[in-house]
């Protein structure tokens, strides 16, 4: 699986850190995602697929 963010479209709602804690973080400044790893491992899929369905600003993109 390949992860991307578009940190112009992020609203900092922080709903995918809490959804996949180990492949988003924010940054500390204004809240705007930070993509900790673009390729996760296949365990934490549906995590990942989680965070981006619910992502208010269609932010995270995930390709097979």
């Amino acid at each position: 699986m390949k992860v991307t963010v578009d940190q112009d479209r992020c609203v900092g709602s922080g709903q995918c850190v809490l959804t996949a804690e180990a492949v988003f973080d924010q940054r500390d400044e204004d809240g705007v995602v930070v993509l900790l790893n673009a390729n996760p491992p296949e365990h934490l899929a549906d995590d990942v697929h989680q965070a981006a369905a619910i992502c208010p600003a269609a932010a995270i993109t995930t390709e097979p």
